[in-house]
């Protein structure tokens, strides 16, 4: 299920998306970091906001500051070389992650069938 509401080009090399959290327990911890792992890789400015901050999206610190609960809307801004690939990396990421929950949440139940 795709987390991306609406993607623009702000400029040549600056891109922004509107995302929805859909992992059921938010950006915590384990799933902001592995956001601010991949962020580090690219060759762009990366910020994310929401209604009331923005913030590095290269920065744990600041990620977590968000407190993004599932539902929350994101906007992820990117400026530079890598900002195209950047926007669709760290949106193919939000996606992995809710998929990775979904598969591991009928992980050790038993079956009746």
């Amino acid at each position: 299920m795709p987390t991306r509401i609406k993607e623009r080009q702000v400029s040549e090399s600056s891109y922004e998306i509107e995302v929805e959290v859909r992992n059921p327990e938010g950006l915590h911890m384990r799933p902001a970091m592995q956001f601010v792992d991949l962020a580090n890789t690219f060759d762009a400015e990366i910020s994310v906001s929401n209604q009331d901050t923005t913030v590095d999206a290269k920065s744990i610190m600041q990620m977590t500051m968000l407190a993004a609960t599932c539902g929350t809307r994101l906007t992820i801004r990117a400026e530079g070389v890598d900002a195209r690939k950047a926007i669709d990396s760290l949106q193919e990421l939000l996606d992995q992650i809710v998929s990775d929950v979904s598969s591991q949440s009928g992980v050790g139940q038993k079956d009746d069938g």
